[in-house]
């Protein structure tokens, strides 16, 4: 087993995920970037830098999760950082389609039940799948940290509220998807909470990524900063909390 600390972060290979696995770098650890393209996550390993390596991880393959987490364990031996970070917004090709435009073809009267599926299968199944993979080897280390990648317009207070800007987007997919994420860091955080793994989830906020078609108002550094920071949480830092840079947000 290594010495330095290991993280792994799922959907490294570009936008958030990939910043996030350059700033742990710089923080002292060995990152593992996951990528259901393993040539795509090479090219990301390389970018990163010496203390990075790609691993072929789709977080919807069982066969990929298992193979991954006997790789961590055989290779490393150890894991001390799980960013869930992989997500889709959608499964179709929307060249040119605004957020706001996308949202309208996703509502609850008019959206394919397989393309919430879909997303769901990424975004929360794909979490969980992945979470209890390596939970053994989390368990191992001396202060592991669970950080799942969520966002702010998965809040169901803020969308019960009209006065909130981005309530006309929250619907069944992408949105939907972020809170029932953000149930599942609680109900992480609940069992796991009497071991000193902390569970918490992080919003980067209106980052400019392929996931929103670069309609972002944040870069990828601004976006990965509160994940990185839930990742280095100390002994004394909080669990199952839900936050931005700027601090707390309501579930």
């Amino acid at each position: 087993m290594q010495d330095k600390p290991v993280a792994l972060v799922t959907g490294a290979n570009q936008g958030i995920g990939l910043q996030i696995a350059k700033d742990l770098v710089a923080h002292g650890f060995t990152v593992l970037v996951g990528s259901r393209n393993l040539e795509r996550g090479e090219a990301a390993a390389r970018e990163v830098g010496r203390e990075a390596r790609a691993i072929q991880l789709d977080v919807t393959d069982q066969n990929s999760i298992v193979a991954a987490a006997k790789r961590i364990r055989s290779e490393l031996g150890r894991l001390d950082v799980l960013v869930n970070n992989a997500a889709i917004a959608h499964t179709r090709s929307l060249p040119g389609m605004t957020v706001a435009e996308f949202s309208k073809s996703t509502r609850p009267s008019n959206v394919s039940l397989d393309e919430v599926r879909a997303v769901f299968e990424t975004n929360v199944f794909g979490v969980v799948a992945i979470t209890q993979a390596l939970l053994p080897l989390l368990r191992e280390a001396p202060a592991a940290r669970i950080v799942n990648v969520s966002s702010g317009v998965g809040s169901l207070t803020r969308n019960s509220d009209p006065a909130y800007p981005s309530r006309s987007i929250f619907g069944p997919t992408y949105a939907a998807s972020k809170t029932a994420l953000n149930a599942m860091t609680v109900a992480m955080a609940i069992e796991l909470e009497s071991t000193g793994i902390k569970v918490n989830a992080a919003c980067p906020g209106f980052t400019k990524t392929n996931l929103n078609n670069y309609e972002g108002t944040q870069t990828v550094e601004e976006g990965a900063r509160e994940a990185v920071r839930l990742a280095l949480l100390g002994p004394d830092g909080p669990t199952g909390t839900f936050s931005n840079a700027d601090g707390p947000l309501p579930w």
